[in-house]
């Protein structure tokens, strides 16, 4: 088994075990009840033991962050082929908002920004990297974009997929089919001609 920071076999499992459950208890309870002693009862380990992997909570989010995100880059990439069709690539990222456990986890990810510096520019990173491969979609789709316009779109086409997420998941709002038809219809503009 490769090693995650020095850690290899049965640390590498237990480290992922103990973010597991990090990254369960953000659904369930939320941000404000992530904190090592819960993680550490909610693992049935004790905190000493969570303290080896983790030695600060802060470390133990930005490691639930980096797996977080870095699992959305991975699915975002191949999405984001300059290959595939703009209406089954909006679609596809709009399933995902059926996943109300992911919804969930970027809400509480985006509510742990709003408070903590280093969380909000793990996050601001993130969607950084989601803009370029929005805009770069696009400039291999449609070169003849201006940059400025192309990263224009990418923010916006971000802004209305991501927001859109808490309404289609049901969180904020319920889903609807002629909002549904409204949303594809304005991404796919924005990642037309």
């Amino acid at each position: 088994m490769s090693s995650v920071r020095g850690l290899s076999g049965k640390g590498a499992q237990r480290r992922e075990q103990l973010l597991d459950t990090a990254e369960e208890l953000l659904v369930t309870a939320g941000g404000t009840e992530l904190s090592m002693r819960a993680v550490a009862t909610a693992a049935g380990v004790r905190l000493g033991h969570l303290q080896h992997y983790f030695p600060t909570h802060a470390e133990l989010v930005a490691a639930v962050l980096e797996r977080v995100l870095g699992r959305s880059v991975e699915r975002l990439d191949p999405l984001l082929d300059p290959a595939r069709e703009e209406d089954a690539l909006i679609r596809e990222l709009l399933a995902e908002q059926q996943d109300v456990r992911l919804v969930r986890l970027f809400a509480e990810l985006w509510a742990l920004a709003a408070h903590d510096p280093s969380v909000a520019a793990a996050v601001q990173a993130f969607y950084d990297r989601y803009r370029e491969l929005v805009a770069c979609f696009l400039a291999e789709r449609h070169p003849a974009l201006a940059e400025e316009e192309r990263h224009a779109r990418a923010r916006v086409f971000i802004m209305l997929v991501e927001g859109a997420s808490l309404f289609r998941s049901g969180l904020a709002g319920r889903p609807d089919a002629a909002a549904d038809a409204e949303l594809l219809r304005t991404a796919k503009t924005l990642l037309g001609p």
